[in-house]
């Protein structure tokens, strides 16, 4: 099996549009996170003009779209970057396509795009994807207690990151 990474295309639109309206990917991504045809073109359209600074990712397993998964520049002069978005299309989860994509993304935004940290937040009740981020060499940071409203419950959210060194 061979996991790659590619910046998406408007080709991938429709693709993307059906990953995260899925009804077993949807539950576990940001409230906030675009999912509409248009938010999604957007996102692409400013992956292409804006590369060092935004990154609307496919994660491909044998040529084929298997996922998906982004970054934004969160602080310029620190090199920061927030993580998000990430999504394995049910067909592939258990083959740990997520921690090889995850591998990937952080050697490029690290080494290739120059950042020294990287972050994300997870939802508390997403342990799969909690175990997924610490088998990826991410690091827990720590925890903002019940500070999402998440289908009529406030949930907490689960810092994660990784720094240049950690893969050196």
């Amino acid at each position: 099996m061979s996991v790659a990474l590619r910046r998406a295309e408007l080709s991938d639109l429709d693709y993307l549009v059906e990953l995260f309206s899925h009804d077993e990917v949807e539950p576990f991504l940001a409230a906030v996170r675009v999912r509409d045809r248009d938010g999604l073109r957007d996102e692409i359209e400013r992956s292409l003009a804006e590369p060092q600074e935004f990154g609307r990712f496919v994660i491909e397993v044998d040529g084929e779209r298997a996922g998906a998964m982004g970054f934004q520049i969160v602080n310029r002069r620190s090199r920061i970057a927030d993580l998000g978005g990430l999504a394995v299309h049910p067909d592939y989860r258990g083959r740990r396509v997520a921690d090889e994509a995850a591998r990937l993304f952080q050697r490029h935004l690290l080494f290739d795009l120059g950042y020294h940290r990287l972050q994300m937040e997870i939802y508390g009740f997403n342990d799969r994807a909690q175990a997924h981020a610490e088998r990826a060499g991410w690091v827990r940071e720590g925890v903002r207690r019940k500070a999402y409203d998440r289908h009529g419950e406030w949930v907490d959210g689960v810092l994660y990151g990784i720094v240049r060194e950690d893969l050196d």
